[in-house]
């Protein structure tokens, strides 16, 4: 595949398709791409469950995808594949052929396929088309042509969520760099901070602390120990101040040189190459050198290339990838050198004192000044630092202070040092946002979002929450807490410390996924009681023949007041609400009392008007699960049965013969392994899974995918143990979203439970992980079971799941 990266662009070569690693949605089925387009026709962007080969084009995939080609016929049409048949075919829409790069964005959310056209996202819509039986596994994003190379470039894949536009300002660069112009546009949204780096400080007087008197003139120009230092060999002393005199060097080659360290690029007339190679070697800058060395030779070689007199262009050939101005990505310094100084504190012209810790470093301002615009002020405005070689910073965590200054001289977060996400990262952010130091703000808020989980949420939501800067985690972050509502509100009691806003945004997201309205108002009453333990409305409601509403909630009644509403009591079982009426709550709180009521004769008259058809308090949610409750051992309530039927469609048929179900063994499948024997409903007398070494370890295994439309909430599972007596005594039941990161849902040790052949058993899950949903669930030897002679034969014929079901 012809795929390279030129002139800081990608080009995909005709009948090829790029596929890089970022380019994959975060959320199967929702996602945004982005792009920078040239070409004269067929801009092909393929979406795919997996990601494509290296040889991969979508007219020879067999395998569900879609495929959007803007520009088709030779730019002349617009399409829409799905599996290689087009769907959608339209004359004469977004059409591609350009002289410049064109900007594109196309989303696809539960099978509903935008697309748009300038550098906007979720802006400018072209052309919408709603796929009628939706590919929800999408993922994997490739960029394709057809029949002509198509350069792209400012690829990015965004989230989906309900406020499209602030997702942009998050947007991380990528590798193909956009010019200079597009980022110009782009800085009224970001603040300016992007084009802000050491090329601000090129020949500044700000922050200098080393003078060159060059040329007859003897013209003073300024410059930066730290940053010559980590570049070439210019024999500095540590003190205040240097002067090198180069009475013998034109300032044209002065500038280049300088101009070469600040920014990785420089120009120069042809003239002056001599003199700037001589100048680079003096000094030991051997970037620039090489690159001297090696255009003059050319000269050598084929004077014609180059018309004497004009500019020659000099660039230093980093082999990292530039993201912005960010410093020291793109510039000839050597970074083994600068990490010398950041520890040694050589050349240093600022100590950091943190209030309660004293000095913690010996740093140079230049460093700071050139990632943190606040900080240059700090150190050039004429406040007490700018004067003074101390600078003493207040309500800073020194760990994350210690993280930052290491990003400051390196251009990378150190990951490891912020795995902690409930310390440690959300501190470096808010120093991130304190400081303005904008990439690594970005890099945190990508790292929080990697490693974004239903035990952290509530924890992140606390600090950001006031951060405007952060309103994409906020937004994820409620989001993620909605749809796993149950599990957020029964885990742990931090939600209590959310505030109004949140809970509220939380309470009314279009996403959130609850077993019972209970829960909602259970959660509510919980909030406002800011009770550090868990309650249900029952405990409140025995609370209030003792006390009062104000005495119970306290500042929090008219939150109360607020939140209630936010129940749909319509949803709740008659039976409970009869008992609410009755209720202490109904009789001392208005507003629950009104509620309640509106809920019994809602129920018992039916809609009073067409009003309240469209109040979302009277409508179902639309993400809710359905019980399926254990009753008893190979009873027909669980999650197998319910996929025979197609979901209550038919009469039961084996969901792994329709497809429904897919179960997997850790042994190939065989005479005695077959997977459709554990939904078959029917006795098996010899059925097991064989041994497989994994990780070093060896185990057996059953997995089961419910399928990638569907999640259960999992509190009960059953087995049947086969004819045999090879009897197990350790194993974990556990669940995951992906296959691949799994969670134990319940671990058993030297269990006795099964002692015959034949033989069903069942087993509660309980604790929060009853409340995460899963796609897949799977059960696994830990130990070698009874029978010496089949000690890793995991031996069951029959398996069921029980609980919430989505």
């Amino acid at each position: 595949m012809m795929e390279k990266k030129q002139k800081k662009f990608l080009t995909v070569a005709p009948f090829e398709c790029a596929w890089r690693d970022d380019l994959r949605f975060r959320e199967a089925g929702r996602g945004c791409i982005a792009f920078e387009a040239f070409a004269h026709n067929d801009v092909t962007v393929v979406f795919r469950e997996h990601v494509g080969s290296q040889h991969y084009h979508y007219k020879r995939d067999n395998s569900p995808h879609y495929t959007v080609i803007i520009g088709s016929h030779r730019n002349r049409r617009f399409k829409i594949e799905v599996d290689g048949k087009t769907v959608v075919d339209v004359a004469g829409l977004g059409l591609c052929c350009s002289s410049a790069f064109q900007s594109y964005w196309i989303s696809i959310y539960d099978g509903l396929i935008s697309i748009g056209k300038g550098m906007y996202p979720f802006q400018n819509l072209v052309f919408q088309w709603l796929d009628s039986n939706p590919n929800c596994g999408v993922q994997y994003v490739g960029l394709s042509s057809w029949d002509k190379h198509v350069g792209y470039r400012n690829v990015n894949v965004l989230p989906l969520n309900q406020n499209h536009i602030s997702m942009w300002k998050h947007v991380n660069c990528s590798e193909f760099e956009g010019d200079k112009d597009v980022e110009e546009d782009l800085e009224v949204d970001t603040g300016g901070y992007e084009n802000w780096g050491l090329e601000n400080f090129l020949e500044s007087w700000e922050l200098s602390d080393v003078l060159f008197i060059v040329g007859k003139e003897e013209r003073a120009v300024p410059a930066h120990k730290v940053i010559l230092a980590a570049c070439g060999n210019f024999s500095l002393s540590s003190s205040n101040e240097d002067v090198i005199q180069l009475q013998g060097v034109a300032y044209p080659v002065m500038h280049a040189f300088l101009q070469f360290i600040y920014t990785g690029h420089t120009q120069i007339p042809e003239s002056h190459l001599n003199c700037l190679r001589s100048l680079s070697l003096q000094f030991e800058v051997m970037p620039l050198v090489k690159q001297c060395v090696e255009i003059i030779e050319r000269f050598k070689l084929n004077k014609k290339l180059f018309d004497s007199g004009k500019n020659v262009e000099i660039s230093y050939p980093s082999s990292r990838p530039r993201c912005g101005t960010a410093f020291p990505s793109g510039l000839p310094v050597n970074m083994q050198r600068l990490k010398e100084f950041q520890l040694t504190g050589k050349y240093s012209d600022v100590d950091i004192h943190i209030e309660g810790h004293g000095l913690v470093v010996r740093s140079h301002k230049i460093i700071f000044g050139l990632w943190s615009v606040p900080f240059a002020k700090m150190f050039t405005n004429g406040m007490t630092e700018s004067t003074s070689s101390k600078a003493c910073l207040r309500d800073v965590s020194i760990q994350a202070f210690k993280v930052m200054l290491e990003f400051m001289y390196c251009g990378e977060l150190n990951k490891e040092a912020t795995m902690d996400i409930g310390t440690l990262l959300l501190q470096l952010l808010l120093l991130a946002d304190q400081y303005a130091v904008t990439l690594l703000h970005q890099e945190c808020c990508k790292t929080l979002l990697e490693c974004l989980s239903e035990d952290s949420v509530c924890l992140i939501l606390q600090v950001i929450s006031s951060i405007p800067s952060c309103k994409l985690i906020e937004e994820t972050c409620e989001r993620k807490f909605s749809m796993h509502f149950d599990y957020c509100t029964t885990a742990n009691i931090d939600f209590i410390l959310l505030d109004e806003a949140t809970f509220s945004n939380i309470l009314q997201h279009p996403g959130l996924t609850v077993t019972s309205e209970e829960r909602v108002l259970n959660a509510i009453l919980q909030w406002c009681l800011q009770a550090m333990e868990l309650h249900g409305w029952e405990v409140v409601d025995e609370m209030m023949m003792s006390s009062t509403p104000k005495l119970l909630f306290g500042e929090r009644l008219r939150s109360l007041d607020l939140l209630l509403p936010l129940v749909r009591f319509p949803l709740l079982p008659f039976a409970l609400l009869k008992k609410l009426e009755r209720s202490n709550l109904c009789r001392q709180i208005p507003t629950f009392d009104f509620l309640v009521r509106e809920a019994i004769i809602f129920l018992e008259i039916g809609l009073a008007s067409p009003e309240k058809a469209l109040d979302v308090r009277f409508q179902h949610r639309q993400s809710s699960f359905k019980e399926l409750q254990y009753i008893c051992d190979g009873d027909s309530n669980g999650v197998m049965y319910l996929a025979g039927t197609s979901y209550g469609q038919h009469q039961w048929v084996n969901p792994v013969l329709s497809k429904r179900i897919t179960i997997t063994a850790s042994s190939g499948i065989s005479r005695y392994t077959d997977p459709k024997v554990l939904v078959s409903r029917t006795y098996q007398g010899t059925s097991f899974a064989g041994p497989r070494v994994e990780d070093g370890k060896k185990n057996a295994w059953w997995m089961i995918d419910i399928g990638q439309d569907h999640q259960l909430m999992c509190n009960y599972y059953s087995l049947r143990q086969d004819g045999s007596r090879a009897f197990m005594r350790s194993w974990n039941f556990e669940g995951s979203l992906d296959g691949k990161t799994w969670t134990n849902l319940r671990v058993h040790e030297d269990d006795q439970t099964m002692y015959k052949p034949g033989q069903f058993a069942s087993w509660p899950v309980v604790g929060p992980n009853a409340l995460l949903p899963f796609r897949f669930f799977r059960v696994i030897l830990m130990a070698p079971t009874t029978d010496d002679a089949n000690a890793w034969s995991f031996c069951i014929c029959f398996l069921e799941l029980y609980g919430y079901f989505h």
